[in-house]
């Protein structure tokens, strides 16, 4: 293997760790859980919470984008080294 195939390589696995953790950052779509569990949330919070997550939504969707052009881009280095 090639320096820059451990470049990419290393770059997809960092991506992939990233997209993880802002999905995990993201609050679920059954908002209304939280009142099961005992937590109550102010006004504030509920607006703040939702700015947050439209801000890790975005930042999901940029993530993913560019995981899949560096699996692409490294797809293609793969196969053109290789010959």
């Amino acid at each position: 293997m090639s320096p820059l195939e451990y470049v990419i390589g290393s770059i997809i696995i960092v991506l992939a760790l990233v997209i993880i953790a802002v999905v995990l950052l993201q609050e679920g779509r059954q908002s209304n859980m939280g009142a099961i569990s005992g937590n109550s949330d102010s006004f504030m919070d509920r607006g703040r919470s939702r700015t947050l997550d439209a801000f890790l939504a975005r930042w999901t969707k940029w993530l993913a984008i560019i995981f899949f052009v560096a699996v692409l881009v490294g797809m293609l280095v793969t196969k053109f080294m290789a010959k």
